[in-house]
């Protein structure tokens, strides 16, 4: 009779608390990655500079105005409206209104009906009045050329703030994220985040300093004309190779260039 080999018992798995660990981890890392988007590597972020160099080399804002301040007020009225809507308005407006102390003492149901055709206009005017105040009685009647001071104004976020300052004062803050920003970030795989603040973090790690005021030109420019949300004109974009996205309408998306 054969003797039976005796039994070893097998040792208990070592490190499944630091594995689980490990892979929180890694799932962690991997969710930064993806809401950054993983099409920013330096070579494919400048193919994309340069293809819009090539398309808008003199991209600038389209809101007309004539000064800081007439600016500043532009951009409280573009948002949920056209650039050309506001700029009907504001032919008439800046001849009725030529002053920040203008708007700060309007009558503020006049005002409102002054700028109805931009939508939202009670709580444009409550800004409008708001800002104009604050600097007439702290800025002494002219806008402010700083982020901390913009953001001190009524109605004014980043968005705002970065308009002035990049057109009004050339100073590169940061990156105006709209809604063709943030259509466009998304679709060329340059960030996954819907929040805006977090899309401009993204755009400013992965877009030199020096291009940052005439890059949001560009992809506002390229959103409008080309990249559109429902139809995106995809057969004359001279991005199309370069572009990640799931709606497109034609080619493959290869980013070998």
């Amino acid at each position: 009779m054969k003797k039976q080999k005796p039994q070893t018992r097998k040792p208990a798995l070592k490190g499944t608390k630091k594995s689980k660990t490990a892979s929180r981890a890694g799932v962690r890392k991997a969710s930064t990655i993806s809401a950054k988007g993983a099409g920013t590597s330096p070579q494919r972020v400048r193919a994309i500079l340069q293809k819009l160099d090539d398309a808008y080399p003199d991209a600038i804002c389209a809101l007309e105005h004539k000064n800081p301040f007439q600016l500043l007020i532009s951009t409280i009225l573009s948002a949920q409206c056209t650039d050309e809507r506001v700029n009907q308005v504001t032919k008439t407006l800046y001849v009725k209104y030529p002053t920040p102390k203008d708007f700060a003492y309007a009558n503020p149901l006049e005002l409102e009906q002054d700028i109805r055709p931009t939508g939202f206009f009670r709580n444009k005017t409550k800004s409008i009045m708001g800002a104009s105040k604050k600097i007439v009685e702290e800025f002494g009647g002219e806008a402010p050329s700083t982020m901390e001071q913009l953001l001190m104004l009524p109605g004014v976020a980043r968005k705002t703030a970065n308009v002035v300052l990049g057109t009004a004062f050339g100073i590169a803050s940061g990156i105006v994220v709209d809604t063709h920003v943030m259509r466009l970030s998304e679709r060329l795989d340059l960030s996954h985040n819907t929040d805006p603040k977090k899309i401009e973090q993204d755009l400013m790690q992965v877009i030199p300093r020096d291009k940052w005021i005439l890059f949001s030109h560009q992809l506002i420019w390229h959103g409008r004309k080309v990249c559109q949300a429902r139809k995106p004109r995809c057969a004359g974009c001279n991005l199309e190779r370069l572009c990640y996205a799931k709606d497109k309408t034609v080619g493959s998306g290869l980013v070998s260039e």
